[in-house]
């Protein structure tokens, strides 16, 4: 039996860390610690509990099941496991996230030269998604090459953004604002649902799974402790960064209190303590690490459809880039006000899914749980996302009413009774196949 050493499993949390980390990593923690004033500890904890929580769960989960998503749906029935992974696919791809890549590297490093206007957003955006389409489709060695030397000075630059915000901000803690007055904690828990970062791990959870089977593990109780141990590795990383990029956002009101954005804030932060230079060498990273984003996801829809439909690779990277392309000239903060909706109806699915596949051992017949409880979940859900999108008017009254609508979280309570009531289902009818067996 072969076990892994110190050095290996620290490798393979640095390697889970770079997973996750990309642009929506940064740029939503300083607009979340702006917007929470004196409120910005309970705000982070509920951020780090979707942004941190809620990913390492799902890595414990995949790497449980000793698969993908395909095999964390499968009390779903193939047709119900296949529409999720497809909205999944799409919402960390050519609808939200893919864009969000061109988007946060234009305002990061074009932007403060030329404005936010339409014309240089779109020949960026161009430059950015050709390149994008031609990486690829021509993956080679490239794409590793950057992504071998990006990581490491995208950390080292982490490290002293997250110094300075510490040790030099550019002010004291400001005041809060009124969408976090009330219930910080539960705000900051749906601000991490724009970081994508539970839906990206339903995605490559299996990733990790197969990189710890490629050093020679084969025990399944060893790649779980594995993941688990790389998963919380990534975890002890990303938590110090998003604390960081809070309180740097907490503190930056008197320099960026009319940003529109986490970018805005990033450069203002940056130019207002590094300089000219300082803004630049932040924005050549930025955008090194977004175009490598940007390659992997596509690759990863470019692979998961062309498997799903009898369509090549290079038709749905084409189509995929062109759709992107599209998306990104709305720009960001137009993006992220349409994508929250998208989440706020599709994260309580992957919170349930993660949910139910941890307690799997208290489930006698899974499908009895999963089917129901998942099906309660996406009514709510739906419910939620509408009301978030301000369509209130389709939403019936009662579902306004549920404690926690309020917060978009109407959900919550309806999918627990479900689950008790399917879970006492489930152990009757057990129970008389059982008793019916042994007769």
């Amino acid at each position: 039996m072969i076990r892994l050493k110190g050095l290996d499993l620290l490798a393979l949390g640095f390697m889970t860390f770079a997973l996750f980390l990309g642009a929506g990593n940064i740029i939503f923690p300083p607009s979340a610690g702006l917007a929470a004033g004196h409120s910005l500890w309970f705000a982070a904890l509920g951020f780090l509990l979707t942004g941190v929580g809620l990913p390492l769960l799902t890595v414990v989960a995949l790497a449980r099941v000793g698969g993908g998503m395909d095999r964390l749906t499968a009390p779903l029935g193939r047709g119900a496991g296949t529409l999720l992974a497809v909205a999944v696919y799409l919402a960390i791809g050519p609808l939200f996230a893919t864009p969000r890549t061109a988007v946060v590297s234009f305002e990061m490093g074009v932007a403060p030269f030329t404005g936010n206007a339409a014309i240089p957003l779109f020949v960026y955006t161009v430059l950015f998604f050709s390149a994008t389409l031609f990486l690829a489709i021509n993956p080679g060695q490239l794409v590793n090459r950057v992504g071998k030397f990006i990581t490491p000075v995208l950390l080292a630059a982490l490290l002293v953004l997250g110094g300075a915000a510490v040790f030099a901000p550019a002010g004291d803690i400001g005041t809060t604002a009124e969408s976090y007055r009330n219930g910080p904690l539960l705000k900051g828990f749906l601000e991490g649902y724009l970081t994508m970062d539970t839906l990206g791990a339903l995605v490559f959870g299996i990733v990790i799974a197969t990189a710890i089977r490629d050093r020679g593990v084969s025990e399944p109780a060893l790649v779980t402790r594995y993941s688990m141990i790389a998963g919380a590795i990534a975890a002890l990383g990303l938590s110090l960064v998003y604390l960081a990029l809070f309180y740097l956002g907490a503190t930056s009101q008197g320099i960026a209190g009319e940003a529109q954005n986490g970018v805005q804030i990033l450069t203002t932060y940056v130019q207002h303590t590094f300089g000219t230079t300082g803004s630049l060498l932040l924005a050549v990273v930025i955008t090194l690490a977004c175009l490598t984003t940007a390659v992997g996801l596509t690759t990863a829809c470019g692979e998961f459809f062309s498997g799903l439909m009898p369509v090549g690779y290079r038709t749905v990277a084409v189509v995929f880039t062109l759709f992107s392309l599209l998306v990104a000239n709305q720009g960001l903060t137009q993006l992220i006000s349409v994508s929250v909706p998208v989440l706020v109806g599709l994260y309580p699915l992957a919170i349930m899914l993660v949910a139910l596949s941890l307690l799997d051992r208290c489930w006698v017949s899974p499908s009895r749980v999963f089917i129901p409880v998942m099906a309660v979940t996406l009514v709510f859900g739906v419910a939620d996302g509408l009301s978030a999108a301000g369509f209130t008017d389709l939403v019936p009254v009662l579902f306004t009413r549920l404690p926690l609508a309020a917060q978009s979280m109407g959900w919550l309570v309806p999918v627990l009774v479900t689950l008790a009531i399917a879970f006492a289902v489930d152990r009757l009818l057990g129970q008389r196949r059982l008793a019916s067996d042994a007769g």
